[in-house]
């Protein structure tokens, strides 16, 4: 053999051992770690659409509560201030590896969901409130929503468990230190006991 048929054999068993590598790994997991990232990410976004709807709904209810049962000025302000709270409190994507900015999110939410439930027991004072078509209509809308979020939220605590296992465990651990080592744990959603039902109005 010459010289030039020996190199390009070496070049094609370098190109052929290059491409067992790159194959072998994308078999052990190598993509593992960005895709439980952007799932986990999409989970998030979901969990803020749902609460994004539910701000939605309030202006409408407070109106509606406010025609009939306008001397309720104190709930009424509690729950316009913490919808106002709850909306200016934002976190994205890129702010779910910080507990803070997750746990401030999350209070801005439960405050808002504690002004609501007050909200709808006060209804149970006004049997006109509690017939009123519109009413009845945005309070059904508003437990629909609820039980969004919750959904929402469960399954983003999946998708995080899912994602910070694999940054945790091998070889995905590995992987990360080496090809993605800005990938940081991100935090959990944890929503109080007293937040984890929607609120309810007995008619």
């Amino acid at each position: 053999m010459n010289h030039r048929l020996i190199d390009a054999v070496r070049r094609a068993g370098a190109l052929f051992a290059a491409a067992v590598l790159a194959l072998s790994l994308a078999g052990c997991g190598v993509n593992n770690v960005p895709t439980l990232e952007e799932q986990a990410k999409a989970r998030w976004g979901e969990v803020q659409n749902q609460y994004q709807r539910r701000a939605d709904l309030i202006p409408n209810l407070v109106e509606t509560v406010k025609g009939f049962a306008r001397q309720e000025q104190e709930v009424l302000t509690s729950v316009i201030e913490a919808r106002a709270k709850a909306t200016q409190v934002t976190i994205d994507a890129g702010q779910l590896s910080d507990p803070e900015a997750v746990k401030r999110f999350q209070e801005a939410q439960g405050q808002l969901s504690g002004a609501l439930g007050r909200l709808l027991a006060v209804s149970e004072n006004y049997p006109d409130l509690k017939s009123n078509q519109n009413f009845l209509a945005l309070q059904s809308q508003l437990e629909g929503t609820e039980n969004r979020i919750a959904v929402a939220r469960r399954d983003y605590i999946a998708a995080v468990q899912a994602y910070n296992t694999e940054l945790r465990t091998i070889p995905g651990r590995w992987i990360a230190g080496w090809l993605y080592p800005e990938a940081k744990p991100m935090a959990a959603f944890e929503s109080a006991p007293e937040n984890a039902a929607p609120p309810k109005v007995s008619f």
